[in-house]
């Protein structure tokens, strides 16, 4: 498992590409037989990713300190690509891409199969700290609340699809769901804003092997950016502001934990004020 520090913004402004990649930027998530893991010191977050050619067992390490994965912590998973399966304790789940399954504190074993060897699953997965049992809940895209934001006129017309939230599929922290832009859309997220109580994860998905989103990072008036492609995600700080603007359309899962789950908390930041 890859171990992520926490940054201080002030030392942020003076990163250079490459730095702030190696940073922020999560890739190689679905290598085939692997569980791929990594974990961010910002309110402990794991971010990762599981591509079975083979059934791949979620396993606790060093970095955890518990006796097994979940004996302290709560996960989302959400599947992006062929037809796959995720078995909790001996219960079998089929999650067909964009399903997802949100598994509770106290689930000693996890196990990752695809449907389809030579055509794998591809599970996205976030992890966050839990003080409380939720039982464990199958998610599809249809079951989501929805909302509609943006506008053809701002390059910003989306839909987000709430997954784990206070109304829908029930956390102790976690909260996640999947934004996706129409086409001819580009620009999520702007408006854009932070959220001081709450860290945030962005993994883009459904792009092109040729596209890329330039996703925007840093405090308002000291704004960076990442090229980010396919299947890659990036770690958002607190003191970030998190928004991108893509060379076409593109879907994203966004996930978050923190101090509180009520989505609206967010300290906007005025057009004017960005740098």
């Amino acid at each position: 498992m890859e171990v992520r520090n926490a940054i201080h913004p002030r030392d942020f402004e003076s990163y250079t590409t490459d730095k702030i990649r190696k940073e922020f930027l999560v890739q190689n998530l679905f290598v085939p037989g692997k569980l791929a893991l990594t974990y961010s010191y910002y309110d402990r977050m794991i971010v990762g990713g599981a591509c079975p050619d083979k059934p791949l067992s979620l396993a606790a390490g060093k970095e955890i300190g518990s006796d097994y994965f979940l004996a302290r912590r709560e996960m989302g998973i959400i599947n992006v690509g062929a037809n796959g399966a995720v078995t909790v304790d001996g219960e079998k789940y089929a999650i067909g891409t964009t399903d997802g399954l949100y598994v509770g504190m106290g689930s000693k074993k996890v196990v990752f199969t695809s449907e389809e060897n030579d055509c794998p699953a591809h599970f996205y997965l976030l992890s966050g700290p839990a003080h409380r049992e939720y039982p464990t809940t199958k998610m599809a895209m249809d079951d989501a609340e929805k909302t509609s934001l943006g506008s053809t006129n701002e390059s910003n017309t989306r839909t987000l699809n709430k997954y784990i939230h206070p109304d829908g599929v029930k956390s102790c922290q976690l909260v996640m769901g999947i934004t996706t832009l129409e086409p001819g859309n580009v620009w999520n997220s702007m408006p854009c804003h932070t959220h001081e109580r709450r860290m945030e994860v962005y993994f883009y998905f459904n792009l092109a092997d040729d596209a890329v989103v330039f996703h925007l990072m840093g405090k308002s008036n000291e704004t960076r950016h990442i090229v980010i492609r396919n299947e890659e995600a990036v770690l958002s700080p607190s003191w970030s502001i998190h928004a991108g603007a893509g060379t076409s359309n593109y879907s994203f899962i966004w996930g978050m934990v923190g101090e509180n789950q009520t989505f609206t908390d967010m300290d906007s930041v005025a057009m004017d004020d960005l740098k």
